[in-house]
């Protein structure tokens, strides 16, 4: 398996006004968007082309939307990238940059 071209861990992930998990992954690899939960059970997945990713206007810096498969998930990310060597998620706008840059030209 290919290294992730993105991952972000520590996202709170939901749907809707409903928490979906407050610690879960986004990652984008091998063509596919895949979130997941703490665990690493699929929450959903879908070729990255597929996907459209977007900032909220009215909201945080720390947010953003991906539709998937029909379905809006909101994000909630790092409001600033991590230091070099320090953990934490990436910020949203680093999220809606790599999901554009996998899924190519034209999209």
């Amino acid at each position: 398996m290919a290294e992730p071209e993105f991952t972000a861990t520590g996202v709170r992930i939901g749907k809707g006004l409903r928490s979906l998990t407050r610690a879960g992954q986004v990652r984008i690899s091998d063509g596919r968007l895949r979130l997941l939960t703490s665990y690493g059970s699929e929450i959903d997945s879908a070729p990255v082309q597929a996907v459209r990713a977007s900032k909220p206007w009215f909201a945080a810096e720390d947010r953003a939307l991906a539709d998937i498969n029909g379905t809006r998930y909101s994000l909630t990310l790092g409001e600033h990238d991590p230091a070099p060597g320090q953990p934490g998620p990436p910020s949203a706008r680093r999220f809606i940059e790599a999901v554009r840059r996998a899924a190519g030209p034209g999209h």
